[in-house]
Order: C-alpha cells, then sequence, then structure tokens
C-alpha cells in the first residue's frame, strides 16, 4: 500500500476515536438518549473492511455502528445531530444513536445479529435479476455475543447452501453486553463456527489495519467469485 493509502485509512480511524470519544463525552452529560455503544479500540475493523469494498457492494452493521458510518465516508456533524437530535440529522431523528440506513451509501443495520437479513436480502437480489450472484458481496458485521443466538446458525447453513455472497465479519471485543465471551460462547474459536458447513474461517488481528484489509480483500474474492460465505474474526 502507498503512503497515501495508509494516511487515508490513519485518518479514518482518527476520525472515529476522536468522534466517539466525544459522543461518550454528550452521553455521559446527557445529551444522547436511550443508548449509546461506542466503537472506540476497533476502528482498524471497519476502516480495513471498507477500503475492500467496491461499488455495488452492501454492508449491514450492528447496533455499534458509529464507526461505520464515517468509514462510509457520511457527514460527522450530520451523525453526531443524529445522536443529539439536533437539526441537520442525517435520518431526520428515526434512527437514533444505534441504527443508521442509508441507501446512497448501500448501508443498513440491524439492531442484533445481522445475519439473517444479509442472507435474506442477498437471496432475494438473486432471485429479483439475472446479475452474476459474485458481481457483489453483502458485508455484515456481528459481535461476540451475538454469534450465540439460535438465528446465526440457522443463517449459516442457509448462507453455505445457497452458496451466497456473504461476508461475515464477527468483531470479538470479548464482552457480549457485559458478559465475557468465555462464559458465553462454547466450542472453541468463533471463527470457526461456520466450519460445519464448509464455511472457511480466518482469524485476524483487528488491531492491524491492513491484515484486516488483505483478509478482506480475499473474502470479496471468494464471494465474487460464487464461491459462498467467509467467516472472519
Amino acid at each position: 500500500m502507498s503512503t497515501d493509502e495508509l494516511l487515508k485509512l490513519y485518518r479514518t480511524m482518527l476520525l472515529i476515536r476522536r468522534f466517539e470519544e466525544r459522543a461518550g463525552q454528550l452521553y455521559g452529560m446527557g445529551l444522547i438518549g436511550g443508548f449509546c455503544h461506542l466503537y472506540i479500540g476497533q476502528e482498524a475493523v471497519v476502516v480495513g473492511m471498507q477500503a475492500a469494498l467496491v461499488k455495488g457492494d452492501t454492508v449491514v452493521t450492528s447496533y455499534r455502528d458509529h464507526g461505520h458510518m464515517l468509514a462510509c465516508d457520511m457527514d460527522p456533524r450530520g451523525v453526531m445531530a443524529e445522536l443529539t437530535g439536533r437539526s441537520g440529522r442525517l435520518f431526520e431523528g428515526q434512527r437514533a444513536a444505534r441504527c443508521t440506513c442509508s441507501a446512497a451509501r448501500r448501508i443498513s443495520s440491524a439492531a442484533t445479529a445481522s445475519l439473517a437479513p444479509r442472507c435474506r436480502s442477498a437471496r432475494a437480489l438473486r432471485s429479483r435479476t439475472s446479475t452474476p450472484a459474485g458481481r457483489w458481496s453483502r458485508l455484515t458485521y456481528l459481535g461476540d455475543g451475538a454469534v450465540n443466538q439460535g438465528q446465526v446458525a440457522e443463517s449459516l447453513n442457509m448462507a453455505a447452501l445457497w452458496k451466497l455472497p456473504v461476508i461475515i465479519v464477527i468483531e470479538n471485543n470479548r464482552y457480549g453486553m457485559g458478559t465475557a465471551v468465555r462464559r458465553a460462547a462454547a466450542g472453541g474459536e468463533l471463527y470457526k463456527r461456520g466450519e460445519p458447513y464448509g464455511i472457511p474461517g480466518m482469524q485476524v488481528d483487528g488491531m492491524d489495519v491492513v491484515a484486516v484489509k488483505q483478509a478482506a480483500l480475499m473474502a470479496a474474492e471468494h464471494a465474487r467469485t460464487g464461491r459462498g460465505p467467509t467467516s472472519s474474526r
């Protein structure tokens, strides 16, 4: 990667970090209502993944998605206005602090595990068009808490059975809603959850943006060539 490319990745990660620090302050002051799940410490994941996408790829986030909005080049002022309910907000106050949807950016969110709606949309798109299945990839994020939901196991089966072009990103910050992953998730490494269904998995250092981008490029190639889903952590 060139110096300019690396600097662009760094600037985006720094923007997300500073934005989230400020959001945390405003939440503590009572200026952000409801819940406010910050993305601090996970910046390299979304920035590296986003750097590997091409026009036509779509993204479904989980509720910890402020960083995803910024990585998709949404206006930081508009995002912050959305969180605080002020004028200039992006979604007219309908999306709150943990849900987003932008047709222009091809990004939407699911409150919990986003794998099921992502599989349904990938299947629907294939049935509605004559476009080869591997032309675009569908990127979906979920956390270490969501992987224990029953719908995730069902979705893995569907994704593998139909060879859907889905990239499954498990953002493992080791705590699902306050519960340590070692107390909630049996069966070893989370990125191996798809192996019984024939879904290859990769373990990636989520603090290394270059490593994340390289893994994302491999997963996207796998999806776009019609070989089905890939899981990474």
